[in-house]
């Protein structure tokens, strides 16, 4: 039988080493930081690095393929499945994206992100869970608060999506919290479609100061309150709005964002030993507003350390539906489809077939580029890492 395993071609004596990826530099680089630091990782972080440092290296088992052509046999390392790792979250990006199109309203649509002041990213990161869960809830009843105001929609049975982001283009701590909002709510009874301006939501200014108050009041259950509104209370806490048309633009934008984590394997270009003998870690990124590619080189701690302020507590929910938009509503999309559209007059029109989402396909045989079949599963016969101490 023949065998190969599956992975790019070895690169030629004229061509650059291929570029690293996450799980190397945890693999090279992970146990020296955890004996470093310890005492400040979480439980969950230490599971993220071993689970990410082992996926697609062999030791977590081997799938096994066989090509229908040539009948060579091809073996593919198994991957890890964390939520945390760029490697194991490409295709849910895309089944996510095709559900939310099937929801998707002939209505306007609007873009609004509530976010913390900078001052409050120290007391976010020493409390996640409190934090992100006040971030969801109030944002969520300030749109509720406003919408219900007749000046802007008249009625609080809005339906909408929340996906948090904790990072920034260059992998600093950055929490804000984005929602997909259609234009327009339920009336009270659910037999009327209330429409929003087609390019105004609801005030910014006013969407500010009462998420301020309600994040607070979030953090009263838990007693953080007080050290909450010492650290930024007073500060200026942003809310932007923006009108995106018919809300495909804005379910395209937010689809990579709702599974990708901090920074894909594409934007690492090296990890390398420095002057003094620390690694070295070079990744790409972009400026806000900006489309030049930058580079930045940081060393292989500080690369961890910015990685691992991104890991969610465990079973945190990142992305959320509220209103007619949540599972549990059972919404009739058609009939609601249906009563949007007779309401605007089928100003707007979807076509949500347009653009075709990609179809995956099983993977194939790199020696004559024919589909394989999947035959089995081989495990590992020993991990070559230590199990990390979790508990």
């Amino acid at each position: 039988m023949c065998e190969t395993q599956l992975g790019p071609p070895p690169a030629k004596a004229d061509q650059a080493p291929p570029r690293p990826t996450i799980g190397q530099i945890f693999r090279q680089y992970g146990r020296a930081y955890r004996d470093k630091h310890a005492e400040h990782l979480t439980r969950e972080q230490r599971r993220v690095m071993e689970q990410l440092a082992r996926c697609r290296s062999g030791d977590l088992g081997y799938a096994v393929y066989r090509c229908d052509v040539c009948g060579t046999y091809h073996t593919v390392p198994q991957s890890c499945g964390n939520r945390h790792c760029p490697q194991c979250q490409g295709h849910k990006a895309k089944q996510w994206l095709e559900k939310q199109l099937e929801k998707l309203l002939p209505c306007a649509y609007f873009l609004i992100t509530f976010t913390l002041p900078q001052e409050l990213r120290p007391f976010a990161l020493a409390h996640p869970g409190e934090c992100y869960r006040a971030m969801f809830d109030a944002a969520a009843a300030t749109l509720r608060e406003l919408a219900s105001n007749p000046k802007y929609v008249g009625s609080r049975r809005l339906g909408f999506t929340g996906v948090l982001h904790t990072w920034g283009r260059d992998l600093n701590y950055h929490p804000h919290v984005h929602f997909i909002v259609p234009g327009g709510a339920l009336s009270k009874d659910g037999q009327q479609w209330l429409p929003s301006r087609a390019d105004f939501f609801v005030p910014v200014k006013a969407a500010s100061k009462i998420y301020r108050a309600k994040f607070l009041h979030c953090l009263a259950s838990s007693g953080l309150a007080d050290e909450a509104r010492e650290a930024a209370g007073h500060k200026k806490w942003v809310v932007h709005s923006k009108a995106v048309g018919d809300g495909r633009q804005a379910l395209r934008y937010l689809a990579p964002y709702v599974y990708r984590v901090a920074i894909s394997n594409g934007r690492l270009v090296k990890c390398e030993p420095g002057p003094d003998g620390l690694g070295r870690v070079t990744f790409t990124y972009r400026k806000s507003g900006s489309r030049r590619l930058r580079s930045m080189t940081v060393t292989a701690d500080e690369f961890i350390r910015r990685f691992l302020q991104h890991v969610l507590p465990r079973g945190f929910q990142k992305v959320r539906h509220y209103g007619f938009l949540h599972p549990r509503a059972r919404t009739d999309f058609e009939w609601l489809n249906m009563l949007v559209t007779v309401t605007l007059q089928a100003v707007y029109v979807l076509m949500v077939a347009a653009k075709p989402l990609p179809v995956a396909h099983p993977p194939t045989c790199p020696d004559c580029g024919a589909e394989m079949t999947y035959m089995g599963f081989v495990p590992a016969p020993q991990a070559r890492f230590t199990s990390v101490d979790t508990s």
